[in-house]
């Protein structure tokens, strides 16, 4: 039998927990992506990406999670992180707030999950499943009437599904909002 799944925010306190998977469990069939530390969306200069290594994403990532300015949550299993989602506030996330592309009137209303990583050992497990959830119930606490994610269309490996598949915010009653050539955005009313 599985154990259950427990998801819980992140928060200064599990920094810790948060590095542990991202240096070790994260990336291990996709090393390509090891660098990130999910700071992609919060790198307050997007045409020094290229040149950022691990270790600085690493660092600014940490000093983020220590300041309490980045969010999402953790998933647990057997109290070792098997998940992330990075999800918060849409107008905390630097990359949705400067894109005209992505440019909503109702901004403030909107909670953004950008970002999915499930160990590929727990993977259809519905580690994804428990995190959109946790999300959205955490964005509806805080007074948000939106869910907002960014599927990319037409892709089914892991690592090309990082904004979490399509049919995922499907089963969770999100629907199309605006489409894109290889990606959209999709909504669920809170």
């Amino acid at each position: 039998m599985t154990s259950p799944i427990v998801v819980r925010p992140l928060a200064p306190a599990s920094l810790g927990d948060y590095l542990a998977f991202f240096d070790g469990r994260a990336f291990t069939d996709n090393p390509h992506w090891a660098s990130c530390f999910c700071f992609f969306h919060h790198n307050p200069d997007p045409d020094a990406w290229d040149r950022r290594g691990a270790q600085e994403n690493r660092s600014d990532v940490s000093a983020l999670i220590r300041q309490d300015r980045f969010h999402g949550f953790l998933a647990y299993r057997d109290d070792a992180v098997v998940g992330w989602c990075n999800a918060a506030p849409r107008l905390e996330i630097p990359m949705l707030a400067r894109s005209k592309e992505l440019e909503v009137e109702d901004a403030g209303q909107v909670g953004s999950i950008v970002c999915f990583i499930v160990a590929h050992d727990h993977r259809r497990s519905g580690v994804a499943t428990e995190l959109l959830q946790a999300a959205c119930r955490s964005f509806a606490e805080r007074g948000l009437t939106i869910a907002e994610a960014y599927p990319r269309a037409g892709v089914f490996d892991a690592a090309s599904n990082y904004h979490g598949p399509a049919d995922l915010y499907a089963a969770e009653g999100f629907t199309p909002f605006r489409k894109f050539d290889d990606w959209s955005i999709v909504r669920k009313a809170l």
